[in-house]
């Protein structure tokens, strides 16, 4: 495997990342709320049809975007469409849903609500009935009036667990290997909870941007192999061979010290100039 060397921003701490990491959110807001349409759509489609489509992971970036989004007042959540890139199937009390621990922290804060779309929660028992549902979902969101091979979200955020796992596509796990449908089960995952669902790699790999967002010193070692050993195949190596120029990384420095041999960038996204 060869991959494409991402770009990698780093801050030595983690309200810089999370700074940047708003400061990117709201550029690719903007940019998806006047980019140009097609010269024979344009005419059709009022500015008021225009939406921001995102896809979030839980854990700590959740906290991330807590820290950077909730005092800013550039951000026109009235035309977000928040969707999930993977879900822990629990109930959305349970700390461990990337929907709860989202809503509690971030969205019940919001004056002006996103849509949001998440799972469907009596489907709990069943990963695959659970994860086609979902793709229904997202059918719905991207292709409800075009055939579209693929949806293609304005952002994807993702983050990285010390196990190499992204999303919910775990290290060697056989839903590395689908390639059509656009939500996968996860069954046996080899870290709780066990039954999850996923969006498929060629899912994420089709955004405009894809954006892993790490931080900790306990990431440092899987951070390390992920650049230095794209040839172990962990799922950020996969993601960064599949999606090469789309990629990019907020970290933190404790996150990155061992990685050698990459070229860090420090700076501070500015939405307003891009």
């Amino acid at each position: 495997m060869t991959t494409a060397v991402p770009l990698i921003y780093s801050f030595p701490e983690f309200s810089g990342v999370a700074e940047a990491v708003a400061d990117l959110v709201i550029t690719a807001q903007n940019k998806a709320l006047t980019k140009d349409d097609d010269a024979s759509l344009r005419k059709q489609l009022k500015e008021s049809s225009k939406r921001f489509k995102i896809s979030i992971s839980g854990g700590s970036l959740i906290n991330v975007l807590v820290e950077g989004l909730l005092n800013r007042d550039d951000i026109q959540w009235n035309k977000w469409d928040i969707y999930f890139s993977d879900e822990r199937l629990v109930p959305f009390d349970s700390p461990e849903s990337n929907y709860g621990q989202a809503k509690r922290k971030l969205f019940d804060k919001l004056k002006t609500k996103p849509n949001i779309y998440h799972i469907d929660e009596s489907l709990l028992h069943d990963p695959q009935e659970c994860a086609d549902k979902y793709e229904k979902t997202l059918i719905k969101g991207f292709a409800s009036k075009d055939s579209v091979k693929l949806p293609m979200f304005d952002l994807i955020l993702l983050g990285c667990a010390p196990d190499g796992h992204v999303a919910s596509l775990f290290p060697n796990h056989e839903s590395l290997r689908e390639n059509y449908a656009w939500c996968v089960p996860v069954t046996e995952a080899p870290v709780p909870p066990r039954e999850r669902i996923s969006l498929s790699i060629p899912v994420i790999c089709h955004s405009h941007l894809v954006a892993f967002v790490v931080e900790g010193s306990t990431k440092a070692p899987v951070l390390r192999t992920i650049m230095e050993r794209p040839d172990k195949g962990l799922p950020a190596s996969i993601l960064m061979e599949k999606a090469a120029g789309k990629v990019a990384w907020f970290v933190d420095d404790d996150a990155i010290k061992d990685v050698v041999g990459i070229t860090k960038k420090r700076y501070k996204f500015t939405a307003l100039n891009k």
